[in-house]
């Protein structure tokens, strides 16, 4: 069935257009509410949110961008809101320290499994984890991650740069990534 074909029955609240719809994006769109969710529950509970919402307003798509983006975008707002309703995302940031942490990007390889990846992302504070994937993931800027979680621009922008810092120290203890080869003490830089 073509995309336009899944679309048009989706329209007409054709059931095997949407079982073809939910089984072509329902696998791409569960990892991304993997990397928001708590648990494979939350996840699950996600997903299906973010699909009745896409089979409720399917009306609104008007072929502009891809179909999948659109679909995304749904689902990553209803992972939002899911952590929004359930009060996930509001750990606070300690300020001084989020300047001070040094993130060496080039020590975050490039080619890892998708799983090793989620495992470790998921492993970060939710917050911290929030704002990792819109920003970094998702291509939210800070400014509009502070609108759609009710923070300050430079809220996200520290917990963006605690998570980054966080999950190299996740990659290096779980021997994904080699320790840096200059040591660099975040302490020492703040006392100076």
């Amino acid at each position: 069935m073509t995309e336009q074909a899944i679309i048009a029955g989706c329209l007409h609240n054709d059931s095997a257009a949407q079982r073809e719809l939910y089984n072509r994006f329902s696998p791409k769109m569960l990892s991304v509410c993997y990397r928001f969710a708590q648990s494979r529950e939350d996840a699950e509970d996600m997903l299906q949110e973010g699909f009745i919402k896409v089979f409720t307003q399917i009306h609104t798509f008007q072929n502009k961008g891809a179909f999948e983006g659109w679909i995304r975008r749904i689902v990553v707002h209803t992972c939002i809101n899911f952590l929004k309703k359930n009060k996930k995302f509001n750990e606070r940031v300690d300020l001084d320290y989020a300047t001070m942490v040094e993130v060496r990007e080039e020590t975050i390889p490039s080619i890892m499994q998708a799983r090793q990846i989620i495992e470790c992302i998921r492993l970060l504070p939710i917050g911290y984890r929030t704002v990792l994937n819109l920003y970094a993931m998702e291509g939210y800027s800070h400014k509009e991650i502070g609108m759609m979680l009710d923070i300050e621009e430079s809220t996200s922008r520290s917990q963006y740069t605690r998570a980054k810092s966080m999950l190299e120290t996740i990659l290096v203890k779980k021997k994904i990534i080699e320790v840096p080869k200059e040591d660099f003490h975040w302490l020492a830089a703040y006392k100076k």
